[in-house]
């Protein structure tokens, strides 16, 4: 049983396209417990830091003009095995490849505007999280329904 924090960003084609609802929704309903959210717009440093793995490609630009074009909403979202729960219901990068029922599969068609990211592990979870939110934006609190989502030999 591993207690797991991920950062989701709803990118700005999911707002644009009046997916926040839906895509909050869904997880939710996975059972899994927002624990931090709110809209931003992203700065350039923000962005050089959070994509320095392809900062140096020539598509990033294309990627940051993109992640600015509206605001985004950022969550810290926390479960069990919250990366893999995620990492499903969310879909591949490749959102052609996603399967329908999945965020991407149901909502994208390309690479970059693929609705949402999602931290692709624990360790990236814990530095995304922490670089979008203050800790006093991150709430710890008992959701009620936690009986029910996992069972006693898991919590």
């Amino acid at each position: 049983m591993t207690y797991e924090k991920s950062l989701i960003i709803i990118k700005p084609d999911a707002v644009q396209r009046n997916l926040i609802g839906e895509i909050i929704s869904r997880i939710e309903k996975k059972g899994l417990k927002i624990v931090g959210m709110k809209m931003i717009s992203i700065q350039d440093a923000v962005l050089e830091e959070h994509y320095a793995h392809i900062k140096d490609k020539p598509f990033f630009p294309g990627i940051r003009d993109f992640m600015k074009a509206s605001p985004v909403v950022v969550m810290a979202v926390d479960g069990i095995n919250t990366i893999s729960a995620l990492r499903l219901l969310v879909g591949p990068t490749k959102a052609w490849e996603a399967n329908a029922g999945t965020i991407r599969g149901d909502f994208s068609l390309s690479t970059q505007s693929n609705i949402v990211h999602a931290s692709d592990s624990i360790e990236n979870g814990e530095i995304e999280v922490k670089r979008f939110f203050e800790s006093n934006e991150i709430f710890e609190y008992q959701k009620i329904d936690t009986d029910f989502i996992y069972a006693e030999h898991k919590k």
